[in-house]
């Protein structure tokens, strides 16, 4: 009886994929420990995010992909209702506009579109294969454009990135033109001085201190050079776990949310780095297989979609920690600290499973 209960309850998991999750949420309980000078308590509120998170992931892994399909535009529009509203009536908090109390909670719109976005953008594509032509790809762009634009105003760059890079992913995996993206790339070198412009000062301040760090070594350098040193100072071996002198004498920064990398670098030198870039080029390489064993156009975009992304969300965090990136204030997948990247990753991950173990897709 227990046996076919356990098996009913792992139906819908991969264990290839969950193995290697796990791995990487018991690092950051690991590290998060030393990270927080031995709080049990920041511990413990970790192991809470991720226990809802894995929770949440567990039931949309087992939500048949025309659930999935059918959500695509009702959360899309949710999210749009919810960013509007957050423009027009958002709390201010060190000024930014990105929170919205609802009565019972405050919430973050962006998150949620994180996965909106790529989905509708999915299920458009999924709408219109079978006569995909430029104007398809130009709406679809619309549709990312506007929650993007609406993020970078709050000003939330870091997930506005994030989101038009999982935007992206789908253009590029829906085939756009290679010719397409390298005129859009060139308009976008063009025009750079005009963006620059649009730039708050902190934004451009963190572009100029990638350059020279130094100039401000105190002020706006200060993370950048801190997050560096400590990386570096790891050497091969590390400095033994609970033993970095960066974190635990308290000069480096947001240690256990988004440079919680130099904390781990620091401790476990390059052979901990290697081995924990393994298992983030793990989960990839597994997505990518989800990916290529897709039936369906949605599913392999859906798929595709999210898989980059959380390569993108490692490769941000560990460049803006290593100083060859701005830092934008994107975590760590699966390690920094904190319930709602947690949770929209854990999001992502179960729908990743539910491509994998639903195999037919019932159009609607």
């Amino acid at each position: 009886m227990i046996r076919r209960l356990w098996k009913r309850f792992i139906q819908y998991l991969d264990p290839v994929l969950m193995a290697a999750l796990g791995l990487l949420v018991l690092t950051s309980l690991l590290v998060l420990y030393s990270a927080s000078d031995g709080s049990w308590a920041r511990v413990l509120s970790q192991a809470l995010n991720i226990l809802v998170a894995f929770g949440a992931m567990w039931l949309v892994a087992n939500m048949p992909l025309h659930y999935l399909l059918r959500s695509a535009v009702p959360m899309y529009v949710l999210g749009m209702i919810l960013l509007v509203a957050v423009a027009l009536f958002g709390d201010i908090s060190h000024g930014a506009r990105r929170w919205l109390n609802i009565g019972v909670a405050t919430v973050q719109p962006s998150e949620l579109m994180k996965i909106a976005v790529p989905l509708m953008m999915a299920w458009y594509f999924e709408k219109h294969e079978a006569t995909l032509m430029l104007k398809n790809y130009f709406i679809a762009t619309l549709l990312l454009l506007l929650p993007v634009g609406l993020i970078a105003r709050q000003p939330d760059l870091g997930t506005a990135v994030l989101i038009g890079a999982s935007g992206f992913y789908v253009l590029f995996l829906a085939g756009l033109s290679w010719r397409v993206m390298l005129a859009t790339f060139v308009a976008g070198v063009a025009s750079a001085p005009v963006l620059w412009s649009m730039l708050h000062d902190y934004q451009r301040h963190r572009i100029q201190m990638l350059f020279d760090p130094t100039q401000d070594a105190l002020g706006k350098g200060y993370h950048t050079i801190q997050g560096m040193i400590a990386v570096g100072s790891g050497g091969l071996l590390g400095k033994g776990y609970l033993n970095g002198t960066q974190t635990h004498l308290d000069f480096l920064p947001e240690r256990t949310t988004d440079f919680i990398f130099a904390v781990y670098s620091e401790e476990f030198g390059l052979i901990g780095n290697l081995i924990l870039l393994g298992l983030y080029l793990f989960v990839i390489g597994r997505g990518f297989v989800i990916t290529a064993n897709a039936s369906t156009y949605f599913t392999r975009l859906m798929a595709g979609s999210i898989t980059l992304t959380f390569f993108t969300y490692a490769f941000v965090n560990m460049g803006m920690v290593s100083g060859i990136l701005p830092v934008v204030g994107v975590p760590l997948p699966l390690i920094s600290y904190g319930g709602t990247s947690m949770l929209t990753l854990a999001l992502g991950f179960g729908m990743l499973m539910s491509i994998h173990t639903h195999k037919q897709l019932v159009k609607t």
